[in-house]
């Protein structure tokens, strides 16, 4: 799911921005805080890329660099706010919703929305090798549309 966003970020969707910040112990600077607004002000989950959002933020009218955005986007992921998902080993979509969770590719259009947990069913995963430990799993299934 993309964001769809009009030109103003509203003042619920900055205080949410500004609370989910302090939730991970970030500083709401100018520019994390428009996109904190923009990812979670809502309240909504979404699956963005860099450049998905560096669009919407462009569209509110802020003046944010897209190496800014990958940046903040990293500090999201170090802070525990949002999951970084790879696809393709090159293409990577952060997902606010942080749980353990499946996702579904779709090959025609490259989104990634979210799979129903409740319905995968992993029996059993290799050891891992001596001095390493299994960290998380992610499961991303393609689908094609018939």
């Amino acid at each position: 799911m993309g964001i769809q966003k009009t030109m103003q970020i509203s003042e619920t969707e900055k205080k949410n921005g500004t609370r989910w910040l302090a939730q991970g112990g970030l500083r709401p600077t100018r520019q994390r805080l428009a996109l904190a607004s923009l990812l979670v002000g809502d309240g909504k989950n979404r699956h963005v890329t860099a450049e998905s959002l560096f669009s919407s933020v462009q569209a509110t009218g802020e003046t944010v660099s897209l190496a800014t955005v990958y940046n903040t986007l990293t500090a999201f992921c170090d802070a525990g706010l949002i999951r970084e998902i790879t696809v393709n080993g090159a293409k990577s979509y952060f997902d606010t919703r942080v749980d353990d969770h499946p996702h579904f590719f779709w090959e025609d259009t490259a989104e990634l929305t979210d799979a129903p947990g409740e319905e995968l069913s992993i029996a059993s995963l290799p050891n891992a090798p001596d001095g390493a430990e299994i960290s998380k799993v992610d499961v991303v299934i393609r689908l094609r549309r018939t």
